[in-house]
């Protein structure tokens, strides 16, 4: 069973079962026709739907459709988010980074950001030489510099935090 949530206001339970899908328990019947990789065609009873996949994050089971030229964004979770969340332990409190650390011992080359920057995922942090080899250690997640404690040219143990956010 998935639970399924519609631009943060709408809730719906998903099931398939013998071949058939139930929306709240009730028989969905529709007929979904693919029209190139990313556009659908959707009729659902006497409604006619265009659907566009303009972005899919499937880590965090979050997905973003136009549906006839309206943006639409749909989270989906299972039984083991549900559980997840029930413990406090979703996925986007187990993302959250507050420093970043050295992965081995090694000499800092460049830190191409400076406090007070705001980063994005996938953006340049640092850059380490260990072992004669050049490491591009990048962010894992968006945030902002709160404090870096490294400069160039500095020599770091394994472990020792060299970028605060």
């Amino acid at each position: 069973m998935l639970h399924i949530t519609i631009n943060d206001n709408q809730k719906f339970e998903i099931d398939i079962n013998q071949g058939q899908t139930l929306v709240n328990g009730e028989v969905a019947t529709w007929d979904l026709v693919q029209i190139s990789p990313q556009h659908y065609h959707i009729l659902v009873g006497n409604q006619s739907y265009n659907a566009e996949i303009v972005n899919t994050d499937f880590a965090t089971k979050s997905f973003v459709f136009k549906i006839n030229g309206k943006l639409c964004t749909l989270a989906a979770k299972n039984r083991f988010d549900l559980l997840l969340d029930k413990m406090g332990m979703t996925a986007a409190s187990s993302q959250k980074v507050n420093d970043l650390k050295a992965p081995m011992p090694g000499l800092v080359l460049q830190i191409p950001v400076k406090e007070g920057d705001t980063i994005k995922k996938g953006d340049t942090l640092l850059i380490l030489e260990a072992m004669k080899m050049e490491n591009v250690l990048k962010a894992v997640g968006d945030g902002t510099i709160k404090k870096i404690n490294s400069k160039q040219g500095d020599r770091v143990e394994k472990g020792q935090v060299l970028i605060m956010f």
